[in-house]
């Protein structure tokens, strides 16, 4: 890579789910040297919250959903990319400072990375100024123990933001640091339970360099740029030929983890919200690997509840002053588990909520459109 002085620096924002990018890229946007600064917002799953969690709302706030990074978001990030490129050129947006990618916490962030170095259009618009990845002090051992995604954001990271500190031992964060070290030796690693400069410290980290990390780091751009040369990537799409047929590569996330969402469309009782929760991470908190949700709560329905956990560690929940979108006040959960059936947790909140079960197909019905269930309204 070579720096033009017209190029548009790209950031990218990883770390596994949970360990609290949307709080970081919150605190970020708030520095007024972000202001010209457009955010792609990548998720895992079928129904999209993060834009909602993010405090800002304009034109630079572009949302990519429906599929993993590895899929079919992948093609989507390039004409996004591309697509922000035109509108500055044509004068429908200004022109831009900085454009940050914050992926989902299943990403693999090597597609990405070569996505923005390897492709030779957005290489005389875009230059890639660094990965900066998010790691949770308290999940952050075992994380790196059973998910390889993590490891890999871990390793190609130029910072390393560690977060929930207050929340872990002294022994613990002693322990990840030792193994953030053997993965990542020449990392920045910064504090990310205190104040500090904002865009200077995190991002300008300069053109990306693999050459600065370990020896598997160009392995696996490598590796991304041989199937980009064949026209494929690993999910088996043809970008050419527009075939997007989702097949997903269990190299890149087990096929026992499951993203689903459950919509519900009265307030709940905030013991039953309590319950749920309780039971849901004291008896399957390890295969929790992920929940976010906007619930309408029955005793302030104006006011909706925020909750964020991974695995048994919830956040305290949060009301914001007003729903993101007043036509749209029903809650709203994505949930990413490992080895545990949506079937099961779907019929938990059910029980809580009032709601009957659904049989397999008013299930999958509910799955392909939350809408049009015969009998069933969301």
């Amino acid at each position: 890579m070579t720096a033009s002085s017209n190029a548009v620096p790209v950031s990218i924002l990883t770390g596994f789910l949970g360990a609290g990018k949307t709080t970081l890229l919150n605190r970020l946007l708030k520095d007024p040297d972000l202001s010209d600064t457009a955010v792609i917002i990548n998720e895992f799953g079928d129904v999209s919250l993060d834009h909602l969690l993010v405090e800002a709302s304009s034109d630079g706030i572009i949302e990519l959903a429906d599929g993993c990074v590895c899929c079919t978001v992948r093609g989507e990030l390039v004409d996004t990319l591309a697509d922000l490129m035109d509108r500055m050129q044509t004068g429908r947006i200004r022109p831009l400072k900085r454009v940050v990618i914050e992926t989902t916490g299943l990403a693999d962030p090597a597609p990405v990375l070569q996505s923005v170095i390897g492709n030779p259009i957005l290489a005389q618009s875009y230059q890639l100024d660094g990965v900066v990845t998010v790691v949770d002090a308290v999940n952050g051992v075992s994380t790196l123990d059973n998910h390889e995604e993590a490891a890999k954001q871990v390793a190609m990271a130029d910072r390393l933001v560690l977060s929930k500190a207050t929340l872990a031992s002294a022994e613990a964060i002693e322990a990840l640091k030792a193994r953030l070290l053997a993965l990542n030796p020449r990392a920045q690693l910064i504090d990310g339970d205190t104040p500090f400069a904002g865009k200077a410290e995190l991002f300008n980290c300069g053109l990306y360099d693999p050459t600065t990390k370990i020896a598997d780091v160009g392995r696996w751009l490598q590796d991304e740029a041989r199937h980009d040369h064949a026209g494929h990537d690993h999910c088996g799409h043809d970008h050419d030929g527009h075939d997007h047929h989702h097949h997903h590569d269990e190299n890149r996330h087990g096929s026992d983890i499951r993203s689903f969402s459950i919509v519900h469309d009265r307030p709940i009782d905030p013991m039953a919200l309590d319950m749920f929760i309780d039971l849901l991470r004291s008896a399957h908190g390890e295969k929790l690997l992920r929940m976010k949700a906007v619930v309408a709560m029955s005793d302030r329905p104006e006011r909706p509840l925020i909750l964020h956990g991974v695995q048994s560690v919830f956040h305290p929940p949060q009301r914001l002053a007003a729903w993101p979108d007043p036509n749209d006040r029903r809650t709203r959960m994505v949930i990413i588990t490992k080895g545990l059936e949506e079937a099961f947790v779907r019929d938990l909140f059910n029980a809580f909520t009032g709601r009957p079960s659904i049989d397999r197909a008013d299930r999958q019905a509910l799955e392909d459109n939350p809408l049009a269930v015969p009998g069933l309204k969301m």
